[in-house]
């Protein structure tokens, strides 16, 4: 199985000849805080305060037909995020950022649903932020 990466055991990204689970459109936004001091009669001072908690969001889309089981795998996904899990964020065997992550949030659209409510297909937005 060719592994591409993982968060902790309740997501783990891979592409085999008979499942696959990876990701699209993987953003990180690495930020810091100013502080600007008014000063009568002169242009504004600006201070460096430190920096912001490091923001990575991806796409997940699990789907039937690459081997997933959609419904369960959003629910992990949903109490991961309720329960505030942490853990560390791998792609390609390397640790993104220096510390843990947790899932701010997750956004899910169901793509695909057959009859009896059978969810066959969804997508998931994905947005983990720095624990510190």
């Amino acid at each position: 199985m060719a592994d591409i990466g993982h968060w902790g055991k309740e997501l783990s990204f891979y592409v085999n000849s008979k499942k696959q689970m990876p990701f699209r459109n993987l953003k990180r936004e690495v930020g810091s805080r100013w502080a600007s001091h008014n000063i009568v009669q002169q242009n504004p001072r600006t201070e460096y305060q430190g920096m912001e908690q490091t923001k990575i969001t991806l796409e997940v889309t699990f789907s039937a037909y690459h081997g997933q089981r959609p419904y369960k795998s959003v629910s992990r996904l949903n109490t991961a995020c309720k329960k505030g899990y942490i853990n560390y964020l791998y792609i390609g065997g390397h640790r993104l950022g220096g510390k843990k992550y947790y899932i701010k949030s997750v956004s899910t659209t169901w793509d695909e649903v057959w009859s009896k409510g059978e969810l066959v297909r969804a997508s998931c937005d994905i947005t983990f932020e720095e624990y510190n």
